[in-house]
């Protein structure tokens, strides 16, 4: 029977998910993939261990699907934007890859940010530079690795490293192009986009640019042979995570804000014509003439999942020994932590924020009576206040009514509600469970004519959602919450560098 093959690789896990061609999910393999630190703000991985995850998760999904490879009619992948994956003139990797969590190049985006660069930046390329844009990191490079920066050959982003792999054809799509090099009217590669930056030489190690759809290469031998996949396969361009988790989620439309509460905080809505502003970045959409409008941060439940590895691990343990779900047993606390007051609020700047790369994560309002409910329940709320923040900003030159939410966290009832409470507006699930791979997927059976577009979802999209209503009361009384969470940010933010220098002075020490 035809399938798809969606891969989706985030930041600290790698997927393969093969779909029947009605959406439906067959098999689904995961693989951890190790993150380096090894300094403060450096976030980082090792691209081959990457590929290989991948490979091996490939594999496994494969195996678990009980159907031959020459199923699998084509493949796209899809994976973390923003970051930056090198190779070299020989199309070798160039040292590791850098993350999006990445911000060590915070204090050359906070000159430029001072600077009339940045109101240039935001006029050509529709959005203001970022800690981990590959621009602020190829200017980092530059100014302090410049034997590696004169050895770039290829400027790739996470998803074109795996499609690289996959077909040994460099490239990337118009989603991921517009990361930081694009005219945000033209929608095309800007020579004086990269000239602005500082890094004008690195013209010609920018990708060609596909459509999301496009087949641009099919499946090697030699990736067959590790994978099990059919060599020659075809595989298309793919697409930047944020657009293929909306497209997934069925949020990609107009009227729609679609929130993806992942690693990052990702608030986007669709465009027919560019609308700039510095509270979002102006982007490409899938189809020529459309932007996607995306407001974000790296603060949303990549938090979660921190807490739970620092702070619940016996309790991680038991539950995988068990068989069950460690969000099935903490359930019960965070219900309860919901249905009583508490004072607690927790900021979610564990890896960045919208305050700039200097904010960080903390608690406040905690007392001795309050319990790990209390302080699950906090956090959730901060991660939602977070989302709440970029919704905002988007109302402010968008028109749209209702939110379609995606992410772990949607799973959770409980934790939806609250997010139509906390946004004061409709919240959409749906049963779809892998968003981004989804996404993918449609793009794979766009590009061998199985769809009309990426946007002719087969499924009935309607049958397997639901729809969250804010209540009044409760919305009334998370204003008042978000409102302090606001009032204690701002005040915050002339203490967090001082706060982040002793961060530095201990790594250096």
């Amino acid at each position: 029977m035809p399938s798809l093959l969606g891969i989706d690789s985030g930041l600290t896990v790698t997927k393969a998910v093969i779909f029947d061609i009605d959406g439906t999910p067959i098999a689904v393999a995961r693989r951890r993939v190790t993150q380096f630190m090894p300094k403060a703000r450096h976030v980082e991985r090792d691209m081959d261990e990457l590929w290989a995850r991948t490979a091996d998760a490939i594999a496994e999904a494969i195996k678990l699907s009980n159907r031959p490879a020459s199923d699998i009619q084509a493949i796209a992948a899809t994976a973390h934007g923003d970051g930056i994956y090198l190779l070299d003139k020989t199309r070798t990797p160039l040292g590791r890859a850098i993350l999006s969590l990445d911000s060590r190049a915070g204090s050359i985006v906070e000159q430029w940010l001072r600077s009339p660069l940045a109101d240039d930046a935001l006029a050509l390329t529709g959005q203001l530079p970022h800690v981990s844009a590959p621009s602020a990191l190829l200017a980092w490079i530059k100014a302090n690795e410049p034997e590696r920066f004169a050895e770039i050959g290829h400027i790739l982003s996470c998803k074109d490293w795996l499609r690289f792999c996959l077909t040994d054809v460099v490239g990337t799509d118009r989603t991921e192009a517009s990361t930081s090099f694009t005219n945000v009217s033209t929608q095309d590669y800007s020579p004086d986009a990269l000239k602005l930056f500082g890094v004008g030489e690195l013209i010609g190690a920018l990708p060609p640019v596909s459509r999301s759809d496009e087949v641009v290469g099919h499946v090697t031998e030699a990736v067959a042979k590790r994978t099990g996949l059919a060599e020659g396969t075809p595989v298309v361009a793919g697409l930047h995570d944020v657009t293929a988790s909306a497209l997934g989620a069925g949020g990609y439309a107009d009227g729609v804000v679609a929130v993806i509460a992942g690693t990052y905080s990702i608030n986007e809505t669709l465009s027919s014509e560019p609308r700039v502003d510095g509270r979002w970045f102006c982007r490409n959409a899938i189809a020529p003439g459309q932007w996607n409008n995306m407001s974000i941060s790296p603060a949303s439940s990549a938090n979660y999942e921190w807490f739970l590895d620092k702070l619940c691990a016996s309790e991680i343990a038991s539950a995988e020994a068990a068989g069950q779900s460690i969000h099935a047993l903490l359930g019960p606390e965070i219900e309860a932590a919901f249905n009583r007051p508490s004072s607690a609020l927790f900021h979610p700047y564990l890896f960045g924020s919208p305050y700039g790369a200097d904010a960080s994560a903390s608690f406040f309002g905690l007392g001795g009576w309050h319990d790990r409910g209390d302080m699950l329940r906090a956090v959730l709320e901060g991660i939602a206040f977070n989302h709440k923040i970029h919704v905002d900003a988007l109302s402010d030159g968008f028109s749209f009514d209702q939110a379609r939410l995606a992410g772990g966290v949607s799973r959770n009832p409980i934790v939806v509600q609250m997010f139509a409470d906390v946004l004061g507006m409709p919240v959409t699930v749906t049963e779809t469970d892998e968003a981004a791979a989804w996404g993918a997927a449609l793009c794979a059976g766009a590009g061998i004519g199985v769809y009309a577009s990426p946007e002719n979802d087969p499924r009935d999209v309607g049958k397997i959602a639901r729809t969250y209503h804010p209540d009044p009361a409760r919305s009334a009384d998370y204003r008042i919450r978000y409102d302090l969470f606001r009032d204690i940010a701002e005040a915050m933010t002339p203490l967090w560098p001082r706060i982040g220098d002793l961060a530095v002075q201990r790594f250096q020490d």
